[in-house]
C-alpha cells in the first residue's frame, strides 16, 4: 500500500472493532473495578436509592455478558446482613447460602513419586 491508500484506510477505521492491546486491556479493567468499588461504596451509603451496578466497559471482540444469567439473587435481609458484616458488625449463624465447594484430592509428594 502506498501513503495515500494507508491513508485512506485509517480514515475509514472503526477503532471500537480493533484489536485492544494488553495494556489498554488492564485499563479497561481497572475502569472497571474502581466503577463497582464506587458504586458499592455509594450502596452502601444509600442503599437501594444508588440505582443499577455500572455495566463493565465494552471491549472489542468480547460479547456483553447477560448480567441476570446464572446469578445468585440475594434476597433483601441477606443483603442488609452482608452491608452490616461490610461494616465490620459480628454476626452469628448463616447468613447468606452456603453451596457445597469441590473436594480437593491431595496427596503427599515426596521421594520415589
Amino acid at each position: 500500500m502506498d501513503d495515500s491508500e494507508v491513508k485512506d484506510a485509517a480514515q475509514a477505521a472503526d477503532p471500537s472493532t480493533g484489536q485492544w492491546s494488553q495494556t489498554e486491556m488492564l485499563l479497561a479493567l481497572l475502569i472497571d473495578t474502581v466503577r463497582q468499588l464506587t458504586y458499592t461504596t455509594i450502596r452502601l451509603q444509600h442503599g437501594k436509592k444508588a440505582g443499577k451496578a455500572p455495566e463493565p466497559l465494552p471491549r472489542p471482540g468480547v460479547k456483553q455478558k447477560n448480567r441476570t444469567q446464572n446469578k445468585p439473587r440475594f434476597s433483601d435481609a441477606q443483603w442488609e446482613l452482608l452491608f452490616r458484616r461490610i461494616q465490620g458488625e459480628h454476626i452469628e449463624g448463616t447468613v447468606l447460602e452456603e453451596r457445597p465447594q469441590p473436594a480437593f484430592v491431595r496427596r503427599q509428594i515426596g521421594p520415589g513419586g
